[in-house]
């Protein structure tokens, strides 16, 4: 997998996120645009020039949400510019906020992969992004083949969370837990495989870190 990171930053202030902490090392280093913005929101405008391997799959802005309201709809109409004129390579998009995807559906292709992060189906306390719920509503009412729903890092949940993923109908589903020591309310590993095999009779289900909760 490739990363392309043309739209950086994020203000939904996740208390488990890796990026922002790695944007910091990043300024340290002088890479640009996290020497000048750090992890506030900037258009790196020179990568929408980068070239991709033929066939691979993109991860586009893995260091932020391109989809954030504080987004302007100029950059996420030339980011999907450029993807949807490489039609050899599938291009991820993945935010917590994606009821966006609906204003941009005119300009998907079917090289787009739309992935939102939907860590449980409960309120926790641990991000400014759009709610569980919200997110869950935006994603099933998308009306696109290609969707992916990531439970990264999990938290803990109720079982109707398998209904809700089953009636987005994603195409992948990705589960793993925080790989950054920040003691989450997560459930335990038990739980957690019961989840999975419920989710495998829906789609593909991808593992990540796969563990006991820190607790047990």
């Amino acid at each position: 997998m490739t990363t392309w990171n043309p739209v950086t930053g994020c203000l939904h202030s996740c208390v488990y996120c890796w990026a922002r902490r790695y944007s910091r090392t990043l300024a340290k280093m002088g890479i640009e645009p996290y020497k000048t913005h750090d992890f506030k929101p900037a258009f790196a405008e020179w990568r929408l020039r980068q070239r991709f391997p033929k066939h691979d799959v993109v991860f586009v802005s893995s260091m932020g949400d391109m989809w954030g309201d504080w987004v302007p709809k100029e950059w996420i109409e030339r980011v999907l510019h450029v993807a949807r004129a490489k039609r050899d390579s599938i291009f991820f998009f993945l935010t917590k906020n994606p009821k966006r995807y609906h204003e941009f559906k005119h300009m998907f292709s079917s090289n787009m992969l739309l992935g939102a992060t939907i860590e449980t189906n409960r309120s926790y306390k641990v991000t400014y992004a759009p709610p569980p719920k919200e997110r869950f509503e935006a994603m099933r009412d998308l009306d696109w083949k290609y969707k992916v729903v990531v439970i990264e890092p999990i938290l803990d949940f109720d079982f109707e969370f398998v209904e809700w993923i089953r009636e987005i109908c994603p195409e992948r589903i990705r589960i793993g837990y925080d790989n950054y020591g920040n003691r989450l309310p997560e459930p335990p590993l038990a739980k957690t495989m019961i989840l999975k095999e419920e989710l495998n009779r829906i789609a593909e289900v991808e593992l990540g870190a796969i563990r006991k909760a820190w607790y047990e």
